[in-house]
């Protein structure tokens, strides 16, 4: 692969870190394939990503609101683009490979069923004796068998990297440095059956562009939730004045600009406290760095802790801003009320696929008899959690003669 596609000569743009993907080293696609000449391999990752249909369908799928709520609250499309953002900004800064980090920005949030997470609580519980349910896992089927464009294969047939950092961006899945050591729940069927042919290696971390998307989330959604929470008047500014992080650049905001409207400073409460955790997160990572000086990328993987973080101050701050936001917004009664309309919605369809697979569009019904009996709640857990919101509920109306 060429200089220009690697990446590195790039007018302006600054050498990689030693320690960041090389797509000229990619360890490839399970499928073998020619590469592009227009694009490197992450470069390629992304657009089909951006071509999926699971993506477009994010477009539709609840952050915190159900989709009629209005049309200025966060999608899941729209988180994802700002997680990109926040992601490029974070790995452009460390000198790492920004190509990789948006791709999986981009990809995170593609196993999210409908409704959020009360869509996933719904799905978890019909799916208990199944095997349960994963949003993570669930991102990897679609990446890999759900999405079926291709000719040759099933899946996107993504590169190794970032199937990776999908399935480990929050940490080892197994192993002594696993994030929940002592838990004792075995590894999801769908990781543990695709591991088998294509080993992701799940007792390390990924690398520090899947970490970087990971924190990237973490920001985009906390600081978006504030917004999407004032919007909806589930809490006031007011309400914000003793919280962690936020009160500060709150009252900074205020003091620089006492009679503009309400709309101008959350806007830039908000913009201001998204930059103030990237460099949080850009000072903490550096310091992490220098100090363990990985010399590539298998290092960062080997590394006994994450090399991409906020430091103690800004972790102690954004779990208060959490808190907050779970008593106030994630537990207010209008999105309780909404929450629980969305699992009845979920697990009432669930049940009537299961008991009448005749029930589900032409193209999944084949699919249906070859998988019944066993493999049936699978598949109807498949076509519920690519479903937006608004079409659960139309399927919900006709299932059971709701109109």
């Amino acid at each position: 692969m060429s200089r220009l596609m690697n990446g590195v000569s790039r007018i302006g743009a600054p050498s990689p870190a030693a320690y960041a993907c090389d797509p000229a080293a990619s360890r490839g696609r399970l499928h073998a394939e020619p590469e592009s000449e227009t694009r490197t391999p992450f470069q390629r990752d992304r657009d089909r990503i951006l071509h999926s249909t699971a993506f477009r369908r994010l477009k539709h799928k609840t952050q915190v609101f159900v989709y009629h709520e209005g049309d200025h609250y966060r999608t899941r499309l729209t988180h994802s683009l700002e997680v990109a953002q926040i992601a490029r900004t974070i790995a452009r800064t460390l000198h790492l490979n920004e190509d990789l980090a948006e791709t999986l920005a981009l990809a995170h949030d593609l196993g999210h069923p409908p409704f959020g997470h009360a869509g996933e609580e719904a799905l978890d519980g019909v799916m208990a004796p199944y095997g349960g349910f994963d949003h993570n896992a669930q991102t990897l089927r679609v990446l890999t068998k759900l999405e079926r464009r291709y000719a040759a294969f099933d899946g996107l047939n993504l590169t190794w990297e970032t199937l990776e950092g999908v399935v480990k961006h929050n940490g080892p899945l197994t192993g002594p440095r696993a994030a929940e050591p002592g838990d004792d729940d075995p590894l999801h069927e769908t990781l543990a059956e695709y591991v088998a042919v294509h080993d992701l290696e799940l007792s390390t971390f990924a690398s520090a562009e899947a970490q970087v998307a990971a924190i990237a989330d973490d920001i985009a959604y906390n600081n978006h939730d504030v917004d999407d929470g004032l919007r909806a008047d589930l809490f006031d500014l007011a309400d914000l004045r003793d919280v962690p992080l936020v009160g500060p650049v709150l009252a900074e905001v205020q003091t620089l600009y006492p009679e503009t409207e309400r709309s101008r400073t959350v806007h830039e409460t908000i913009r201001r406290l998204i930059s103030l955790m990237i460099a949080d997160v850009v000072a903490e990572s550096r310091f992490r760095l220098d100090a363990a000086a990985p010399r590539n990328v298998d290092a960062i993987r080997q590394s006994d802790r994450a090399m991409i973080g906020m430091s103690a101050e800004t972790i102690k701050g954004d779990r208060a801003l959490k808190d907050f936001l779970f008593g106030n917004m994630y537990r207010h009664v209008r999105v309780n009320e909404m929450s629980d309309y969305g699992q009845r919605v979920v697990a009432e369809i669930f049940r009537e696929y299961l008991e009448k697979p005749e029930a589900l569009p032409e193209e999944w019904r084949e699919s249906a008899r070859e998988s019944r009996p066993s493999g049936l709640p699978r598949l109807v857990c498949d076509f519920i959690a690519g479903m937006t919101d608004r079409y659960a509920l139309s399927e919900h109306r006709r299932l059971l003669h709701c109109e």
